[in-house]
């Protein structure tokens, strides 16, 4: 009977390695499949940031066109101008370049940046103009539109600076 007993603890000493190797191995698939989709999201990042400083670059160009474009009203040229300026507006558009609709809408800071205010019956923190356009590269805003927005206009009524 002692050699049953020895070997069944050694039955049991065997299976108790083999449970704790298979809990080890369970871990390190798990680390590593952590490690892979970290990788993947590393590198979608870096690539995300690389477009967004190109664009960023590219922003200035598609600028000049849109300053360009109203002078050349007369010119034989402005046909071949605005085909230039589409196809660039749809190639950053392809790389998730979205422009920033402000006007009639309300201020946030995320998306706009208050270069001045004016005083009118339009609801407070209303953009009222766009001085420079803003742009969302995907969901993140790379240049915020600058814009003016509406003032409340405090009245003083029943106020007598008579004295």
């Amino acid at each position: 009977m002692d050699d049953t007993e020895e070997l069944k603890k050694a039955l049991a000493e065997q299976t108790r390695l083999a449970e704790e190797r298979l809990n080890q191995l369970r871990y390190l698939q798990a680390d590593f499949d952590n490690f892979r989709k970290w990788s993947a999201k590393e590198k979608e990042t870096i690539t995300s940031l690389a477009n967004e400083r190109l664009i960023n670059d590219l922003l200035v160009v598609l600028d000049d066109f849109e300053l360009a474009l109203p002078s050349l009203a007369q010119e034989k040229n402005r046909e071949g101008m605005e085909m230039i300026h589409k196809k660039l507006t749809k190639i950053l558009s392809d790389y998730g370049l979205q422009p920033i609709d402000c006007v009639g809408k309300k201020f946030d800071p995320r998306y706009h940046e208050v270069l001045c205010t004016e005083k009118c019956a339009k609801e407070p923190n209303t953009i009222l103009e766009d001085f420079g356009k803003g742009y969302q590269l995907k969901s993140k805003v790379i240049r915020p539109s600058k814009v003016k927005i509406a003032e409340q206009v405090t009245e003083n009524v029943g106020e007598n600076n008579d004295k």
